[in-house]
């Protein structure tokens, strides 16, 4: 055998030496990949459980409350708010559904005691809860743009919920209304701003002392 026949042997039995550990390695890191991913969603699982249950806590925490719904409480919007920003309007939406479906739950004895039509009472469900706390999740939707951002965002969440409650005083509830008002828009603006103003305040506060570079770091991760 010459040495061209010798030279082209060890070639060819190199390169396929090195194709067969190029896939191994190739297996070995989408390995390692996919189980980081997993490992990494169960983390905002937890993380997103955790906020659940805060904001579930404090939205029993009421300093004030209104008699057909509505409430001011101890920032029980804040954690949402705060994993939406971490962690995306993804995660953020998702969490808030199910945050949403838990006051739901824990109000639907009050909500039906109320004596409302079935489909005037799946109207509240919708506007009053469902849509009304999901849009909290959207608290992180400039979280890009630093401290403003997420500040912004925070008020811009919870005047969607503002507008999702107008939304069912004036179209839901606007037989309830009192005979000194004549306009169910006008008194769903007050009646809902009385408790959504000092919810946005406080949760804007909140989050201008919480919204920290760490929060920001996390969130750009």
């Amino acid at each position: 055998m010459d040495n061209t026949g010798v030279g082209s042997f060890y070639r060819d039995h190199l390169y396929l030496y090195g194709k067969k550990n190029s896939h191994g390695f190739s297996c070995a890191n989408s390995f390692f990949s996919e189980r980081f991913m997993k490992r990494s969603n169960l983390y905002l699982l937890v993380e997103g459980a955790v906020m659940i249950a805060l904001a579930t806590v404090l939205s029993l925490i009421r300093i004030y409350s209104l008699p057909l719904g509505g409430s001011i409480t101890l920032l029980s919007m804040l954690p949402i708010c705060l994993f939406s920003i971490r962690r995306g309007i993804k995660w953020g939406v998702g969490a808030s559904f199910v945050y949403s479906v838990i006051k739901l739950m824990l109000d639907l004895s009050e909500v039906l005691s109320w004596g409302l039509s079935s489909l005037a009472l799946i109207g509240c469900f919708v506007f009053d809860y469902i849509i009304a706390f999901t849009v909290i999740g959207l608290a992180g939707m400039f979280r890009s743009r630093g401290k403003t951002g997420m500040i912004i965002g925070i008020c811009v969440a919870l005047f969607l919920r503002f507008c999702s409650h107008l939304i069912s005083g004036t179209f839901i509830f606007d037989t309830w209304l009192p005979e000194e008002w004549s306009s169910p828009f006008l008194y769903a603006i007050v009646y809902n701003g009385s408790f959504m103003l000092p919810e946005l305040v406080l949760t804007g506060i909140g989050g201008f002392f919480l919204c920290t570079p760490r929060i920001l770091k996390a969130g750009r991760k």
